[in-house]
């Protein structure tokens, strides 16, 4: 904690008091929830006005603009690769459209999931193939948009498809040995990966279970239409999509590497440029404007059929520009609050409270949960309250295992529940619909805070 306090003085910012921290945390707070859900504003406004606050905030605290400069470039600084992955992301829908790989995954998902228990067999098949890949984001960006399209025909509220596919997600990217910050949490807390994942699965498996009923229950003998339209909205998808086998090589390609521990942006353009292949291939030509319009704005083709047309017009690097946009403004934001040593000043005295098993488990994961709430980024939630909790744990008989499973229900998992958060803005432009509509049907991510504290509390997998 030396050197924090050592980087905070050089910083130029002034030392504030845990009460005055928490008075900004909550103003934000207050700025972001009024505007959300009381003014319905998209959730940019909220962050633009809560980042004039901290400008007359540091004004009132007479401090230099250079103070408010710098967390502008350190919070975006730290967002770079996020920034390039949502924009690669939006490539490569485009792409995976134009070569049929999106569309025959749709097509290949028809006969894997159960039309009666739909919701369930979504939450299932995306949790093994984010089990599978390790990225939630990949997960969500592929089979999600599959099968979001698949409820959009079957009549299901698209909010619950979302919170199924959501759910999975994140429980395949906390299982898997591939997920970056799964691996983040355990070497925070100095664990050995597979241990960590061993002890997260005291939670994850009654997480699962508890969602999987859940799942059923809202979602059994929910369609609307018959099976003989859901067969001819699938018709037109192949006859006016590249429905090949061919198409799934660049997703096969990508699984391939995630597997084998490829970093995200050369694994994406990996697919991207296997899709270009592929769609040449089966298309049998190479227009170049065509591909130059297709990059920026997204596949687009008229089938006369509007839910085969709403599902393949998707893509490009303009359909991200929403989320892009949104991200900046909250890494801006989380960058000034960490420059004006308010996070350091907050966590510090949290840190008293700190006392007992239960209290220790609760602290971490609400501090990772407002740090989520604060910064909107979930890599700095889990390093912040690692590094803030660390010691402490130690100190009162508890393992590095217990920490690391408290950041990751407390930060990673709860990032998607977050309208300005890293993963929430991805859900949300991926899936097209917005955060605050899904998260009631997010069971996974709402449940894994509530059972790992209930832990803390009773001792139960808390063995000193």
């Amino acid at each position: 904690m030396n050197s924090k306090s050592n980087e905070h003085i050089q910083s130029g910012a002034k030392r504030l008091g845990g009460w005055e921290a928490l008075l900004v945390i909550a103003s934000i707070v207050s700025i972001i929830g009024f505007s959300l859900i009381a003014l319905e504003a998209e959730p940019h406004v909220p962050l633009f006005l809560s980042i004039v606050f901290l400008v007359l905030y540091n004004s009132i605290k007479r401090q230099s603009w250079i103070v408010l400069e710098k967390g502008l470039v350190k919070g975006v600084q730290s967002g770079i690769v996020p920034l390039i992955i949502f924009l690669l992301i939006g490539v490569l829908i485009a792409v995976w459209m134009k070569s049929g790989t999106i569309p025959t995954l749709i097509s290949y998902s028809f006969h894997l999931v159960s039309v009666d228990y739909f919701l369930p067999s979504v939450f299932i098949v995306t949790a093994i193939i984010g089990i599978s890949i390790g990225s939630s984001f990949t997960t969500a960006s592929t089979i999600g948009i599959a099968f979001m399209s698949l409820g959009s025909a079957l009549g299901f509220d698209l909010a619950m498809v979302a919170g199924a596919v959501v759910s999975g997600a994140l429980l395949g990217d906390k299982m898997s040995p591939l997920s970056d910050t799964t691996n983040l949490a355990s070497s925070v807390c100095k664990v050995d990966l597979f241990e960590h994942i061993r002890f997260m699965m005291w939670t994850a498996v009654p997480a699962f279970v508890i969602s999987l009923i859940l799942f059923f229950l809202i979602g059994h003998n929910h369609a609307e239409v018959t099976s003989s339209e859901l067969n001819a909205w699938m018709n037109t998808l192949q006859e006016t999509a590249n429905v090949h086998f061919l198409a799934m090589i660049p997703a096969i390609i990508m699984v391939i590497l995630a597997m084998r521990k490829v970093p995200a942006i050369p694994t994406m353009l990996t697919g991207i440029g296997v899709g270009f292949v592929v769609a040449i291939l089966l298309e049998g030509q190479l227009i170049p404007q065509e591909w130059m319009v297709l990059i920026q704005h997204g596949f687009e083709i008229e089938t006369g059929n509007e839910n085969v047309d709403s599902l393949l017009n998707r893509g490009g690097i303009q359909s991200m520009m929403w989320a892009v946009s949104l991200l900046l403004l909250a890494l801006s934001m989380g960058g000034m609050l960490s420059q004006l040593g308010i996070i350091h000043a907050l966590i510090s005295s949290i840190q008293s409270f700190v006392s007992t098993r239960g209290r220790s488990v609760l602290t971490a994961v609400l501090t990772a949960m407002g740090l989520n709430v604060s910064l909107g980024e979930q890599y700095m939630s889990v390093v912040l309250t690692g590094e803030a909790y660390i010691d402490r744990f130690k100190e009162i008989g508890l393992e590095g295992k217990h920490l690391s499973r408290a950041l990751e229900s407390g930060g990673t998992v709860v990032n998607a529940l977050i309208p300005y958060g890293v993963s929430g803005v991805f859900m949300a432009s991926v899936l097209e619909v917005s955060v605050l509509s899904y998260w009631p049907f997010a069971f996974f991510c709402l449940l894994c805070p509530v059972i790992t504290v209930f832990y803390g509390f009773t001792g139960i997998s808390m063995k000193k």
